[in-house]
């Protein structure tokens, strides 16, 4: 059974479709996988960031993409946030606007 895949707004949705070209491809391939083989993909595709958030890892020539994600019941992955990412840590700020997201959808 496959999983499905939404966003927790338009706003996220369209923020992924703006990314560079090769990190928007990256994310689409990604995304497919976990279509098929479940969200748990691991490294270098995805990653458990700790009660129950995920990041999807995508990556293109132009840069390096995150999207923060959770699975609720039904085989549903939610994508929470996303971001260019301009530093090799991962802003706090994200992750904790991600967290928020998936509280108050859990």
């Amino acid at each position: 059974m496959e999983y499905k895949m939404f966003y927790y707004n338009n706003s996220v949705e369209a923020g992924v479709e703006k990314w560079p070209a090769g990190v928007y491809a990256s994310f689409i391939k990604i995304t497919e996988m976990m279509k098929n083989a479940g969200p748990n993909l691991g490294m270098p595709y995805t990653r458990p960031l700790g009660q129950g958030l995920f990041e999807i890892r995508a990556r293109g020539a132009e840069g390096i993409g995150r999207a923060f994600f959770c699975s609720v019941i039904n085989r549903r992955v939610i994508i929470l946030h996303e971001i260019i990412k301009k530093t090799p840590k991962t802003p706090p700020k994200d992750i904790r606007i991600a967290r928020k997201r998936q509280k108050e959808i859990t």
